[in-house]
């Protein structure tokens, strides 16, 4: 039972001369640094295509991204972030346009970074000189301090998903940025890391050294979306029905150290039930319509929109539409299940709660 300290005039004085020598009591603020559970200053939200599309199409006219610019990259911020550059709290999730004939100059840093494509086909990106090519559906890694450009070859503008670990990254004060000497990369190989790695089970004995980092870079939509329609009712969980997650060919484990990306089916007329994790997560909307329940908000979603989960916020999902819905995310799990922090907390039924730790 906490003890109120009654303010007499010399408990005032002790206060003024320790925070005159930058300490702290810490009996003062115990409540705020160990709550008894994560309270997230993001909070739920949803980005409508409707509301992006022309702003990228208007950015598109008006931004070049010559060096200097760089990238043509309008990101979701979180308004409870209080101006912080970031969609979660560890994470940043953007929308990049790109218009034929365009290239977005090289360059490497030490944030994380994944590419969901949304629209269009024929643009590339230039990772450590394999030249990968993206269709909607890909998935494509720019690891943690790889060379990177992008380039589009097609004839219609194309958009995709950014995600990167930058508020993570920022917020330890690890961010390192280069530019590249000219504005791409020569390339040394088209779709090697596809070649090489595509088939998780056998890799290839050039590659059995470990690599700086993992060797596939593009998850093909055509190789994900068979093996989503694959599964059926007894792979499916109450939480996220059918759903997938993308893992490093070498370890099992995820995409990147700091960044998990799955993508789930949901199927029609499925509510599922709801849950919390200690957890944060970016949601794209690629197929279908329905909508999610965060934390008592219902947010109503569409094909092409964006929806953010907070750490330690109750979320639920419905497919509303006729077909399939597939939800694309980025997650921050590695990061917590690294220092043994990951916790989730689920509705059973009867509503009796389980909590677990793994």
């Amino acid at each position: 039972m906490a003890v109120e300290l009654e303010l007499t005039e010399e408990l005032r004085k002790l206060y003024a001369d320790v925070d005159a020598k930058h300490m702290a009591p810490l009996w003062n603020v115990t409540a705020q640094l160990l709550p008894r559970e994560p309270a997230s200053k993001a909070i739920p939200w949803l980005w409508r295509r409707d509301d992006y599309w022309p702003l990228c199409q208007r950015a598109g006219e008006l931004v070049p991204i010559e060096r200097g610019g760089e990238r043509r990259v309008l990101a979701f911020i979180n308004p409870g972030l209080e101006g912080k550059y970031a969609t979660t709290h560890t994470i940043w999730a953007a929308v990049q346009y790109l218009q034929p004939g365009e290239i977005a100059p090289a360059h490497r840093h030490t944030p994380n970074a994944i590419r969901f494509i949304i629209e269009g086909s024929r643009a590339f990106t230039t990772v450590n000189g394999d030249k990968c090519f993206m269709e909607r559906g890909d998935l494509v890694l720019t690891p943690a301090w790889t060379w990177h450009d992008h380039g589009h070859e097609g004839s219609e503008p194309m958009i995709w998903m950014d995600g990167l670990d930058l508020p993570l990254v920022g917020d330890l004060e690890g961010v390192f940025f280069e530019p590249f000497k000219g504005d791409r990369q020569p390339p040394l190989g088209i779709n090697a890391s596809e070649r090489r790695h595509g088939l998780g089970q056998l890799r290839p004995a050039i590659s059995a050294a470990p690599e700086a980092y993992p060797g596939l870079l593009n998850y093909k939509w055509s190789q994900t979306a068979t093996r989503l329609q694959t599964l059926g009712d007894e792979d499916a969980t109450p939480y996220d029905d059918i759903a997938l997650e993308y893992v490093n060919p070498h370890t099992g484990g995820p995409v990147l150290p700091t960044l998990a990306c799955w993508i789930q089916r949901i199927r029609p007329g499925i509510h599922t039930r709801a849950r919390r994790q200690v957890a944060s997560k970016v949601y794209h909307v690629f197929e279908g319509e329905g909508w999610s329940v965060i934390n008592g908000r219902r947010f109503n979603w569409k094909q092409g929109d964006f929806f953010c989960v907070p750490t330690w916020s109750w979320h639920e999902h419905a497919n509303t539409s006729s077909h399939d819905a597939v939800l694309f995310s980025v997650q921050d799990t590695p990061v917590f299940q690294a220092f043994g922090l990951y916790r989730e907390e689920a509705l059973q039924s009867g509503d009796g709660r389980q909590i677990t730790a793994r």
